[in-house]
């Protein structure tokens, strides 16, 4: 028997959202392509078979407006390749009516600084500007609210593009956490002149965070209290972990904490101070910490090192191995040096090779000196 998944249409925007394989099959036998929207396709040099392969169920749809989606794109400068791989990646683009695509347009143009950017957006997150029509007001109503908390505008469009589920639902849903998150920090001794960057910076790390119930932050953070961290800790874990800290959960955190109390040894103060200087360890899986620690201690390092520099764990193994024979060749022993030239990104650690490359390669004396030599 074919399972059924519902199909979600609107008059303006016939976006289907879900459909079975066994019903796309069905179509393809029961009826034929759309030969027009084939034909507009590739005339636009879009990769057919590719669609065909992933989302076939598009072509035999009628109407479809391929070349009014083609003629929009063009229009916000976007070039033909761009506007290729727009449609081979989202072929549902075609599905909606020019009225509702022009209606987005003039929605997302309210927090794009630009057309260029816009279709920058709709490249990387084209799912997210051809939307039903029937989310539009909620999308202009979420817009409004976040401009009226004076949140920057590509802080608005980052959530829109990555998060557009959030854009999609009533308002007053995201009030509701948004509220939260602000009396929460104010709880935890925030000031109130930079909530409003702390919020940004929350919401930009992690756009789902509007997504989740707020008990589940409040579960969190009473849990970490009940752990013994103070209230101006528990804003600092809140600022390092931002949005992340929705994704966890007081079970996933005594586990993890147990096993790290074990592994290195720590006393419970010691835990405490670890965990602030590396918040990320209360997200990580046991075996994904175990992994790590093997591999620092399998590297030569001893654990001294590693609760001295506890971030080096937010790095894989694979990383911190390759930094290692990088560091190696310039003649620096990571067994009895400092764990801080393995830490942060690609460019941090760029930045402090080279400056120990220099340190290596200055002269032993000073040339512009006078030298001591007797007459």
């Amino acid at each position: 028997m074919l399972r059924l998944i519902s199909i979600s249409l609107c008059r303006q925007c016939q976006c289907v959202t879900a459909l079975s394989p066994n019903l796309r099959s069905c179509a393809t036998l029961n009826s034929a392509e759309n030969q027009q929207t084939v034909q507009a396709l590739y005339d636009l040099s879009v990769d057919i078979q590719k669609i065909r392969k992933l989302q076939g169920w598009v072509l035999y749809q009628c109407p479809a407006y391929t070349k009014e989606v083609a003629e929009l794109l063009k229009d916000m400068g976007a070039s033909g390749s761009i506007i290729a791989r727009i449609l081979a990646i989202h072929p549902e683009a075609i599905l909606c009516h020019p009225e509702q695509m022009q209606a987005q347009r003039e929605m997302w143009m309210s927090v794009c600084a630009n057309q260029k950017e816009l279709v920058g957006i709709i490249e990387k997150f084209p799912a997210s500007f051809f939307t039903p029509s029937i989310h539009h007001n909620n999308q202009q109503n979420n817009i409004t609210y976040f401009q009226c908390l004076n949140l920057n505008k590509r802080i608005i469009t980052k959530l829109m593009a990555s998060a557009p589920q959030s854009f999609s639902r009533p308002v007053e849903q995201n009030e509701v956490m948004v509220r939260t998150l602000q009396q929460v920090y104010q709880e935890l001794g925030g000031e109130e002149d930079n909530m409003k960057i702390w919020l940004q910076k929350l919401l930009s790390q992690n756009p789902f965070v509007l997504l989740k119930p707020p008990e589940v932050l409040k579960e969190n953070l009473l849990f970490l209290k009940e752990k013994g961290f103070s209230t101006a800790e528990l804003l600092h874990l809140l600022s390092k972990l931002r949005g992340f800290v929705t994704e966890l959960n007081p079970q996933s955190m005594r586990s993890t904490l147990a096993y790290s109390q074990d592994t290195t040894g720590c006393s419970k103060a010691e835990l405490q101070n670890l965990i602030l200087k590396c918040p990320a360890l209360l997200y990580y899986p046991e075996a994904i910490l175990a992994e790590r620690f093997q591999g620092l201690l399998s590297a030569g390092i001893n654990m001294s090192q590693i609760i001295e520099t506890p971030t080096v764990l937010e790095l894989t193994t694979q990383i911190v191995n390759y930094r290692i024979q990088r560091l190696q060749g310039r003649g620096y022993d990571i067994r009895t040096g400092s764990l801080e030239v393995l830490n942060g990104t690609k460019k941090d650690f760029e930045k402090s090779y080279g400056k120990l490359q220099l340190c290596r390669e200055r002269p032993l004396f000073n040339p512009a000196a006078p030298l001591n030599v007797d007459d």
